[in-house]
């Protein structure tokens, strides 16, 4: 049987997109031709290797096992052709990352923007969000998490120095509710929360006591997935915050915000800059890694 490898790369995208509709996107073709190419490959194959509902797709036993023996030969040629870039006169090509918006703010831009001056063929996208993505799985280059949450099988490159918790509020709040002289005073107070897009659940403030952790699950008002309306809400006076200390360096140091607590807040490992062990890194990828690197 004669095999059309395009129809195959169409799967793969399908299966990993979960959807025609990102898939045809993906591929630069339309969402008919492509549910076509997916249907003639089931046709040659005579098996079924995706359920199609009006809402969603999913893959038959069968169209997994197809998955998990092509994907990643797929990615290897795929890396290996970015590799020949190595032959031009400058490094090209798309590096993806995924991370959280502060560290893209603080770090990821400021570094790498001047890469991309110097080397006007390479792109750079990036997914900031602070859930938990397999970068594996979702065809990411590289992620960026704190350093003690990174899967042992990983390659990681510190990006940053250690980082400190801070726990901060208004001159205001202040004058209102007494300051807290321990972690479990917070429970008295109105605090700020985080919702946790990787659990679904509410940030549990960790503490250093004697060298052991101390956690504390605090109630408020306000709760955000994301910290910078947390910044906001502690200028406002709505409650005591709790974020690495740099999210309010500017805001303590000109007495917007009052910092309780630094004595329970520990220095702990930073962030980094982590991708798979075996990836082969491109021109590209190996430019962003030396721009990343502490110097």
């Amino acid at each position: 049987m004669k095999r059309n490898y395009n129809d195959l790369i169409s799967f793969v995208t399908v299966a990993r997109e979960g959807s025609f509709t990102r898939a045809a996107a993906r591929l630069g073709v339309t969402q008919p031709a492509l549910s076509q190419a997916i249907s003639g490959l089931e046709n040659r194959m005579q098996i079924r290797l995706l359920t199609r509902t009006t809402r969603s797709i999913s893959l038959t036993t069968a169209g997994e096992r197809l998955l998990n023996a092509i994907g990643d030969r797929f990615d290897e040629i795929e890396a290996e052709l970015d590799n020949l870039t190595e032959l031009r006169d400058k490094p090209a090509g798309t590096v993806r990352i995924t991370c959280g918006p502060d560290v893209l703010r603080a770090t990821l831009l400021p570094r790498l923007l001047p890469l991309l001056r110097n080397y006007p063929d390479i792109t750079l996208e990036f997914d900031a969000n602070h859930g938990f993505r397999n970068i594996v799985a979702d065809r990411f280059d590289a992620g960026v998490r704190l350093g003690d949450t990174i899967d042992k099988d990983m390659i990681a490159l510190p990006i940053g120095g250690p980082l400190r918790m801070a726990a901060v509020a208004s001159p205001d709040y202040f004058t209102r509710f007494p300051a807290p002289q321990t972690p479990h005073e917070l429970t008295q107070h109105q605090c700020i929360n985080q919702r946790m897009v990787s659990s679904g659940g509410l940030y549990v403030w960790d503490f250093d006591q004697d060298g052991g952790d101390l956690n504390v699950r605090v109630k408020g008002q306000l709760i955000f997935n994301t910290s910078e309306p947390v910044v906001h809400a502690a200028l406002a006076g709505a409650g005591i915050a709790f974020l690495p200390e740099e999210e309010f360096a500017p805001h303590i140091e000109e007495g917007r915000l009052i910092r309780v607590l630094e004595a329970w807040c520990a220095p702990f490992p930073g962030y980094y800059l982590y991708y798979p062990s075996r990836k082969q890194p491109s021109p590209a990828f190996s430019l962003v890694l030396e721009a990343l690197r502490l110097k």
